[in-house]
């Protein structure tokens, strides 16, 4: 018998509606910048907050992959982990992942090949509530044909760890999404200055220079920029923005950036 993991933020941080869902994901990428690239993207970086907030942004990597969604079959997806703390990088026991859009796959076969890494655990419970992966998958079910999905919420792990996981999935077809927020609580000003700072870092593959507060899920994204520097992959910002510039309030804002690496 199949085990589902069931939506955990619906109706929180994203609409529980479906239609509704839709017409949201619709509109923020009618709104960000059309794709301008030429190849397809080997990964994008994008933020997990509500959608109200960083919805808009994450819209901006995800409408560069648009024009590609035919080649890609398989997506890995990394996000920090935000209820429970483990070492390493943790794949579900589930075999599917629900959305309000409908059930996606999860890739058996890679996940038996991941558990023979000693840097990887089985555990549902470090999927069950995290919101950082959860949020991606509405879009990628937008835009995406179908496609089979291997989920990784990453704890303490070290950089090269991750990127050994990465490096696993070198495939045309497989897209690799990080999830992670930038900065959290500065003021307005302040955060302008931190993010600022960590997306020059992001831009230049400098994963040494981005710190435990500069980014929630700096772990899988110092992970992903070290494959991009080995790789010697170019990283392209796409809209760096904060919670203050969506809610008004500016006195403890969230960081959220978008990027695309080719």
């Amino acid at each position: 018998m199949s085990k589902t993991r069931l939506p955990a933020v619906a109706g929180l941080f994203y609409p529980v509606d479906a239609d509704i869902l839709k017409q949201d994901i619709h509109q923020y990428l009618d709104q960000a910048k059309a794709t301008t690239f030429a190849v397809a993207p080997k990964a994008i970086i994008v933020p997990h907050a509500g959608y109200v907030y960083s919805g808009m942004v994450a819209a901006s990597a995800y409408k560069q992959i648009m024009p590609f969604k035919s080649q890609f079959n398989r997506v890995v997806l990394l996000g920090p982990s935000h209820k429970l703390a483990f070492a390493g990088l943790a794949i579900p026991e589930s075999d599917v992942f629900s959305t309000p859009l409908g059930d996606i796959p999860i890739d058996q076969a890679a996940v038996r090949q991941l558990l023979a890494m000693p840097q990887v655990i089985a555990s549902e419970r470090a999927h069950r509530d995290e919101h950082s992966l959860e949020v991606q998958l509405p879009f990628l079910q937008e835009i995406l044909d179908d496609f089979s999905l291997i989920p990784l919420v990453v704890g303490d792990a070290d950089r090269f760890d991750v990127a050994e996981i990465i490096n696993m999935f070198p495939d045309e077809n497989t897209l690799i999404v990080i999830s992670t927020d930038l900065s959290h609580y500065h003021t307005y000003d302040d955060a302008v200055r931190v993010d600022g700072a960590t997306s020059d870092a992001i831009v230049h593959l400098q994963p040494e220079q981005i710190g435990y507060e500069d980014a929630c899920g700096r772990n899988g994204l110092n992970g992903m920029l070290t494959v991009a520097e080995h790789k010697q992959l170019t990283v392209e910002l796409l809209d760096l923005r904060n919670s203050g510039d969506m809610s008004g309030s500016t006195d403890r804002v969230v960081g959220y950036g978008a990027y695309v690496i080719y």
